[in-house]
């Protein structure tokens, strides 16, 4: 019998220990101890918010309450977003064939890529060559916003982020920022995502109002996250609503169906507040 986890098995002589190859600064772990980024995790459990831990792993720094609530608004920002996305359809379609729950996970977070998810990575970017244009050139983030906009409209390069194929208003955008506010954390990236949003209505005549994902790019870059790594926040955040939505495919549905994403009914709880919980 093996415990994977300790890497013990009842019965055989331990592993002797190899010499070390490579570094790591993220985990340590000796017999009956545990470190993350050099804290017990004993002493992390129940004393830290899941925002603070995958802050400290990302960072290597404990932040503070406000900002560890920050990162796991971030998380329940796009936790699930229901039967159309991409990545719910495949975990679904999986769970569909018959395949184990963590298959079917695996095959929702494959499809989490550019063109689902990718967006706040794309959206980061922009933001940053906004800011490092009016570096650069020595004039406000109003002008560099103009400017770089001109630049993709001649490019034909749509900034992404910016409206959404549901949402006229994303209720998700603003309390984001409100919770950014409190933590500190509304700066020039933050600005600048308005001002993309203000120009965008200018050019095109109408508004774009940002979503969840531009959103999301302004308050990570203020938290100092490179636009790399925040795809990642997105598989961390997805993970829970997958395992919820292929579950109920494995036992509501029938086998091996034919899934149409867009032809489904919801008939789960009405509107409530938790407030009234």
């Amino acid at each position: 019998m093996c415990s994977l986890e300790s890497g013990a098995c009842i019965g055989h002589t331990p592993a002797i220990m190899k010499p070390a190859t490579f570094k790591t600064a993220i985990t340590s772990t000796k017999p009956n101890e545990i470190l993350i980024r050099g804290y017990p995790i004993d002493e992390l459990m129940g004393n830290v918010d899941f925002g603070q831990a995958v802050y400290l792993l990302f960072r290597g720094e404990l932040p503070d309450a406000r900002v560890g609530r920050l990162i796991t608004a971030i998380i329940v920002s796009t936790i699930d977003h229901g039967p159309t996305a991409a990545s719910v359809n495949g975990a679904r379609l999986t769970a569909s064939t018959g395949a184990p729950l963590n298959a079917c996970v695996a095959a929702g977070v494959l499809n989490i890529n550019r063109y689902h998810g990718g967006a706040i990575e794309d959206c980061a970017n922009a933001i940053l060559e906004i800011t490092e244009r009016a570096s650069a050139d020595s004039i406000s983030l109003e002008a560099a916003t103009s400017k770089v906009l001109d630049e993709y409209r001649t490019r034909k390069f749509r900034v992404a982020g910016f409206g959404h194929q549901l949402h006229t208003s994303d209720p998700r955008t603003p309390r984001l920022f409100e919770l950014a506010k409190q933590a500190g954390a509304c700066g020039k990236f933050v600005e600048t995502s308005r001002l993309i949003e203000t120009e965008l209505a200018r050019q095109l005549g109408k508004p774009l109002p940002m979503n969840i994902d531009g959103a999301i790019a302004a308050v990570l870059l203020e938290l100092g996250f490179e636009p790399e790594l925040m795809n990642g926040f997105f598989m961390i955040a997805r993970v829970p609503g997958l395992i919820a939505q292929a579950r109920e495919e494995m036992t509501r549905e029938k086998k091996l169906r034919k899934i149409d994403p867009d032809a489904h009914t919801y008939d789960g709880p009405t509107k409530r507040s938790i407030d009234a919980d």
